[in-house]
């Protein structure tokens, strides 16, 4: 359900509606719209008919239930776009979002060097794993803070916000010490634990879809971390499973008009996972961009043969700095900046 304040409502009867929300049993979120602010009330949906109740209070303009099973992430609760701050970075809004840099944190060379080549091709934010969660257990596994470490270093050195993955709730406070922004990657997309630990923190959060995961569980997902609190969510499609075996996985280009139908909060696309060769990266990201997605996330490697991971689906820096320059007309078309 969401409440709908007149523009002219006082904080005294937004603070009074929000109190009467509590007492019926249900958690309100504040969204501020453009022309007036709405409340949501998120609990238990069997009790709603008592909310329709505050329609007669003062301040109140109208009450309107949600039919989605996402209330926060739907566009019925907020019909715009949600832009967030990443550091001095917008995402979801005109600019373009690039996410650029290696799977895995491998050594301070490694990092710096590759975060010094991306920025100068148009990358806005920086990408790096210390904490890897892999197939097999004898894989790298990362060098864990010793890599947030050299992620922070990097940062430093070339002013690129921080993106990486956390992989389990007791890991929460150590990655978000260093990071900009919290990735809960495809595997853990439904550790709901974890996303409701993520949904207790004023850190971003990138949220990847899953290898088998619907576009309305992947909004529930989103749905977990926002009804905690945190209204920082952006989500991110990496491929899905399908029976295809000439890429790593499928793609699903078409989620982009979906989710900007369904939801106000912005949507990135890693082609790199997607496609799992770096040949098939460009035009999957030129493809991206005329979707209409908000950015992309984009492994980039400074020697991808002896990459620790995912080098075979790695870009060079100068395949990358080749990849932007042929984004531009495709961003220009979309009135997108870089």
């Amino acid at each position: 359900m969401i409440i709908v304040m007149k523009p002219e409502a006082t904080e005294e009867e937004i603070a009074a509606v929000e109190n009467k929300i509590r007492e019926f049993g249900y958690e309100p979120h504040e969204i501020v719209g453009v022309e007036c602010k709405v409340i949501g009330a998120v609990g238990d949906e069997r009790g709603k008919e008592r909310l329709h109740t505050l329609d007669s209070w003062p301040g109140v303009d109208e009450t309107i239930a949600i039919l989605k099973p996402y209330k926060l992430a739907s566009r019925e609760a907020k019909p715009h776009d949600t832009v967030i701050d990443v550091d001095g970075v917008p995402v979801g809004g005109e600019l373009f979002t690039l996410i650029a840099g290696p799977c895995s944190v491998e050594s301070i060379e490694q990092m710096c060097g590759t975060a010094e080549k991306v920025k100068k091709s148009g990358a806005n934010m920086l990408r790096g794993g210390a904490y890897k969660p892999r197939t097999s257990p004898y894989s790298f596994q990362g060098m864990e803070e010793e890599g947030l470490k050299i992620l922070a270093e990097a940062k430093k050195t070339s002013g690129l916000p921080i993106v990486t993955e956390v992989m389990a709730p007791n890991e929460i406070e150590l990655v978000a010490k260093y990071a900009d922004v919290l990735q809960v990657g495809a595997r853990n997309v439904q550790n709901f634990s974890l996303l409701k630990e993520v949904g207790k923190m004023s850190k971003p959060v990138l949220l990847k879809r899953g290898l088998m995961t619907t576009i309305k569980e992947f909004l529930m997902s989103a749905e977990y971390i926002l009804s905690e609190g945190n209204k920082n969510v952006i989500l991110c499609e990496r491929g899905i499973r399908t029976f295809e075996t000439a890429t790593r996985n499928t793609l699903d280009i078409s989620c982009v008009p979906v989710l900007k139908k369904e939801t106000h909060l912005p949507i990135l696309i890693d082609p790199s996972h997607a496609t799992g060769h770096w040949d098939m990266v460009a035009s999957m990201a030129r493809a991206s961009v005329a979707a209409g997605a908000d950015g992309l996330m984009i492994e980039v490697h400074p020697d991808p043969a002896n990459a620790f991971s995912d080098g075979p689906q790695s870009l060079k820096p100068e395949k990358f700095a080749a990849l932007t320059e042929e984004l531009r007309p495709f961003l220009k078309l979309m009135k997108r900046t870089l």
